[in-house]
């Protein structure tokens, strides 16, 4: 029973962590400040949001490696440190060149660091076949998070200005992810995994060996992987860093972080959601219907033209969205192991990366030259209708090498 409890300890602490780094998704009302109050560009202000995606996936990756060999505490104790400070010197340094390197790098990091160490933590304290819905309630908070950063950070910037309202998160981010830290660690040696008492009837196939990166980085499948990552992560984030604008522009929403915690709660859920039911019916099944669904939305979502229709438009991408930070983590570890699991996500997370740098970008410079979205929802409907292809013909890598032996 105390294994248990401190096993749940983890899982809510996580939670705790992302819900304080998620503000990433809350950029849109950042954003919309940057231009009304400092006439920035749709464009000049994706590129300290992109800024912070690119450096967010690739710090996984020694913030992984780092998890996996000194175990998460000093690793979100760094995090706690990066946030609260590229907060606080963002707020001080309010210009193109200041949020790119404060809060694009810096917060960044601490994103990076902060990221790689819960959800590996908490997955290695439970059996297999319930790692979708431990994950899935671990990165929930980076998903929920939006609904109170969104109008704590509207109410901060009307009360006290954009520059005070940055440096009064900082010093909130540093001390959660700091306090929190001291609860999240990896189980003992020869731990006995915990089993919930409602089992999934699906028997996952997991891996048999444990594959370091070398290893990881010859499998074929991992790069089918990537590929489905990037177009789901491309698809989503070429609109969110925009929704404020796209809500008020699209549909006539004034009041701009109501569709940021709109799709912030129906992100929450779907992280859950298709968690869970990947434990159920599989990794491939979630992941081709979750793009399947997007692919529908995208192709719908320039008709969505009143408050309530785009409303209910976004809660679905939200929905399916969130799903896939859910499944990605779970499908690296039932194909690579356990054991590197920290370094091994951090790679295959880089796809995030990416996709954040060229989805916020391409977003932006087409709002600035068409004017519209159009364009935006286009090319995610696209990338989505590949990644339900891709979804068919993945493999795990030692079914891929018996079918070859045969």
């Amino acid at each position: 029973m105390e294994n248990r409890n401190k096993a749940w300890l983890v899982v809510a602490s996580g939670l705790g962590v992302n819900l304080a780094l998620g503000v990433l998704y809350s950029w849109g009302i950042i954003s919309a400040a940057l231009i009304d109050h400092f006439n920035w560009s749709a464009t000049q202000t994706q590129i300290p949001y992109m800024m912070a995606s690119a450096v967010f996936a690739l710090t996984m990756i020694p913030g992984g490696k780092l998890q996996d060999k000194l175990g998460p505490k000093p690793v979100l104790f760094s995090s706690s440190i990066l946030a609260g400070l590229g907060f606080v010197l963002s707020g001080l340094n309010l210009t193109v060149g200041g949020l790119t390197f404060f809060f694009g790098i810096i917060f960044g990091l601490a994103m990076g660091f902060g990221y790689a160490s819960p959800t590996p933590a908490a997955v290695k304290w439970f059996h297999p076949d319930h790692r979708g819905l431990i994950s899935g309630i671990v990165v929930s908070g980076f998903g929920l998070a939006p609904v109170y950063i969104a109008p704590l950070t509207s109410s901060l910037v009307s009360s006290f200005g954009l520059p005070n309202a940055l440096i009064i998160l900082g010093i909130f981010f540093f001390s959660v992810v700091f306090t929190l830290s001291f609860f999240i660690s990896n189980p003992p040696k020869n731990f006995e995994r915990i089993a919930l008492e409602t089992k999934p009837k699906r028997v996952h196939r997991v891996a048999k060996k444990d594959y370091n990166l070398k290893e990881l980085l010859r499998c074929p499948q991992f790069y089918i992987l990537w590929m489905m990552f990037f177009f789901g992560t491309f698809a989503g984030l070429l609109i969110i860093g925009q929704m404020a604008k796209i809500g008020f522009e699209q549909a006539s929403i004034t009041n701009g972080f109501l569709l940021v915690v709109v799709y912030a709660i129906f992100n929450f859920i779907g992280r859950v959601t298709w968690g869970g039911i990947s434990d159920f019916i599989g990794r491939k099944a979630t992941l081709f219907i979750m793009f399947a669904i997007q692919a529908a939305i995208y192709l719908s979502f320039g008709a969505f033209n009143s408050p309530i229709s785009l409303l209910i438009g976004k809660s679905i991408v939200g929905f399916t969205f969130g799903g896939m930070l859910a499944i990605f983590p779970v499908v690296t570890a039932d194909f690579y192991g356990m054991k590197n699991l920290g370094v091994n996500y951090g790679v295959m997370i880089t796809a995030w990366g990416v996709g954040g740098v060229l989805g916020p970008l391409l977003g932006g410079v087409a709002r600035d030259i068409t004017g519209g979205y159009g364009i935006s929802y286009l090319i995610s409907a696209i990338l989505s209708i590949a990644g339900a292809i891709f979804s068919i013909f993945i493999r795990h890598p030692e079914e891929s090498k018996a079918t070859l032996e045969k």
